[in-house]
């Protein structure tokens, strides 16, 4: 490719392997502005310039100067338009060739791809969910009136904004049926599935625990997409001490209900920082992942990722057609039950708390496929050669 290019990477939540992918860029000779929503309340990645970094990197926070109000649907929408204007205005500061915009919602990334278009660079749209899709499940149950409405509004702009990029990265192939099936043509899309950054294995990795308590873990985001009333559950059912990092009214909800039924051995702790989250998978026995069937195969769980780079068996609640759910059955690192089925996940965590070998085994299973498949460089390669495309193509057009 050819090189010196200027990219911008848009990662709304701040994930940590988005700016990993920025930091490798950078490296490879191309100006990389990585900007993602300093308000928006989710763990974070690494998102601090070091001095490991390459010059031609800067990474940018925009903010609202305000709570992120995930609770209201008007006051949540005009802060997501303004996050977009506020990463346009990013865009017109630094003159990209090419946008990457990935975990935009919908009004957030038709800003961006408005202010893409005014610049005249690509526009690349990094397909995480299909957001449409969730948001139809959800609303035509909680609004049935309305909500189908409003549903509707947002499966026209989502496949619009689509159909109207450069390029469209989709995480899994299950997305590519529904693209079809809305008048995107195949070469318009490549699959690339998400990594999590690669560390060294943690001191702790696949250690057969020694204490009598198990320790389960729990991090990362709740939301409506989860459902933490099967951690309660297996709380109250077994002598397993569950730990749940996250923040939020959810996460907030679930300690006050297990304070009140007098459940101990279930504790709601603040998100863990990038820097420490190897330390907290590290000593955990196990870790747990859930994903309801509105997400079905539309979301997929990226702490499933971080998980298996831990070393440590995942015990998922997660629909059968997701992705996340294929890897860890394919690659034996976890024992999956159906979201809802509170048995079928109490029973997993019994006989997992019960084998250490089994734990063993699994998490060694999973930092095996981590290894195979999170490599940057050749993920790096991957992106240059989709923009390399898109350049060409842009060439053959003057």
């Amino acid at each position: 490719m050819t090189r010196g290019k200027r990219i911008l990477v848009h990662d709304y939540s701040g994930h940590p392997f988005q700016v990993q992918l920025s930091r490798c860029l950078a490296k490879r000779g191309h100006q990389v502005r990585h900007v993602y929503s300093a308000s928006f309340q989710t763990p974070k990645g690494d998102l601090s310039k070091g001095p490991e970094d390459s010059k031609r990197l800067d990474i940018v926070g925009v903010s609202l100067g305000s709570v992120f109000r995930k609770d209201g649907f008007i006051k949540r929408r005009s802060q997501e338009i303004e996050i977009g204007r506020q990463v346009a205005e990013q865009i017109r500061q630094f003159r990209p060739d090419i946008v990457l915009s990935s975990n935009a919602p919908l009004d957030t990334q038709a800003v961006i791809h408005k202010a893409t278009r005014s610049h005249g660079a690509r526009f690349v749209f990094w397909l995480q969910d299909l957001y449409s899709e969730a948001i139809g499940r959800i609303l035509r149950r909680k609004l049935p009136v309305i909500g189908g409405v409003v549903a509707m509004r947002y499966h026209r702009l989502e496949f619009d904004l689509l159909r109207r990029s450069d390029h469209i990265i989709a995480i899994t192939d299950d997305f590519l049926p529904h693209l079809r099936g809305n008048g995107i043509v195949p070469g318009c899309v490549s699959v690339v599935e998400n990594w999590a950054p690669l560390g060294e294995p943690n001191a702790n990795c696949g250690a057969v625990a020694v204490a009598d308590t198990i320790r389960a873990v729990y991090a990362g985001t709740l939301g409506y997409k989860h459902n933490p009333d099967i951690l309660l559950a297996a709380a109250k059912s077994l002598p397993v001490a569950i730990e749940v990092f996250s923040e939020g009214r959810v996460a907030e909800d679930l300690a006050r209900r297990a304070a009140a039924d007098g459940v101990s051995n279930l504790r709601v702790l603040p998100w863990v920082s990038f820097s420490d989250l190897p330390r907290v998978l590290g000593r955990a026995d196990v870790l747990i992942a859930m994903i309801e069937v509105d997400a079905g195969a539309f979301s997929v769980p990226s702490k499933v990722l971080t998980y298996l780079g831990a070393g440590k068996p995942v015990i998922a609640a997660i629909p059968r057609s997701n992705l996340a759910r294929r890897i860890l059955e394919r690659e034996q690192a976890g024992l999956v039950s159906d979201p809802g089925a509170h048995l079928g996940f109490i029973d997993n965590l019994r006989r997992l708390a019960g084998d250490g070998e089994l734990r063993k085994r699994l998490g060694a299973n999973g930092r095996a496929y981590a290894e195979a498949n999170f490599n940057i460089d050749r993920i790096t390669d991957r992106f240059e050669g989709i923009f390399d495309d898109l350049i060409l193509t842009e060439l053959r057009a003057i």
